[in-house]
């Protein structure tokens, strides 16, 4: 057996081999080599899948070789499913397939349109125009906080000095402490000064907060520690659970909703349009 699979690996192998001498020589008349024949259906050697860097040539073999076997079982398949279906199916699979090819037309042919002729600009002024007619749409299920949160080495040499700068409010402190961290600090993160859900920050400290909202009414800078590490966490600003979220927290949201409202639109005018020519140059006839 394993003489066989040997033989018929090297028989493969030497037909690739064949088969890339003839593609280059150009001698082949239609210009493509065909490796499998199932009934009327060839296939070529040009759709075999091609050789990735480094594939020993045996490999490479057996891939092909798989790669013949899986088109070889689904063309036989698939010709002999076309041989026994009866009318009914056949009738069903070309239905679904005119449904199909309109669908994907349709869809193709609107999304030309879109990136040809929609407006896909969205203004600051928009977005919130349309906040202070929504706002009370947008209520927070989690309370958001934007913060610095920072965890060093216990024994760190500038402890005191991560300490003081931590607490400033002074831009250029802030500068001080980012170049600090760097050297030292396992973790510092300012969250590029965006609103974030607190439990992303609190999942990061040692010991569990029990009532979040208590704790961020309460808390402008908080420093803890475990056996190894000290953590300091300072809250600029807080929006708690089941207020109006602020306006840069959903910021993204609206443009996705602005637009999308601008598509659905623009669709429904494009088809109007369409339907609304049609009628006017005869090109539509509704019979009663």
């Amino acid at each position: 057996m394993r003489l066989k699979g040997k033989l018929k690996m090297n028989r493969l192998l030497l037909l690739l081999l064949v088969f890339a001498c003839s593609c280059n020589s150009g001698k082949n008349q239609a210009g493509r080599i065909p490796v499998a024949k199932a009934g009327n259906s060839i296939l070529y050697h040009d759709q075999l899948p091609g050789v990735e860097p480094g594939m020993a040539p045996a490999d490479s073999a057996a891939s092909a070789q798989e790669f013949i076997d899986r088109w070889a079982h689904k063309e036989l398949m698939y010709q002999k499913a076309e041989e026994n279906l009866s009318p009914e199916r056949r009738e069903e699979i070309d239905l679904q397939m005119k449904e199909t090819r309109q669908s994907l037309a349709i869809y193709q042919y609107q999304r030309q349109m879109i990136l040809e002729k929609m407006d896909t600009i969205i203004s600051d002024a928009e977005m919130e125009n349309y906040y202070m007619g929504a706002s009370q749409s947008f209520t927070l299920g989690f309370n958001i906080v934007q913060a610095l949160f920072i965890k060093v080495p216990f024994e760190t040499p500038q402890l005191g000095r991560i300490r003081t700068l931590a607490r400033s409010i002074d831009p250029k402190d802030l500068i001080e402490l980012e170049s600090l961290c760097y050297q030292f600090a396992e973790r510092f993160d300012d969250f590029d000064e965006k609103w974030v859900p607190f439990d992303r920050i609190a999942v990061e400290l040692p010991y569990e907060i029990n009532n979040e909202e208590y704790f961020i009414r309460r808390t402008t800078f908080y420093e803890t520690t475990d056996s190894i590490d000290v953590f300091f966490l300072k809250i600029r600003d807080y929006r708690l659970k089941s207020t109006t979220a602020p306006f840069d927290y959903v910021k993204e949201d609206i443009k996705s909703i602005i637009w999308n409202t601008r598509r659905l639109e623009f669709i429904q005018n494009l088809e109007k349009g369409i339907y609304d020519n049609a009628i006017e140059q005869n090109k539509l006839t509704l019979y009663n």
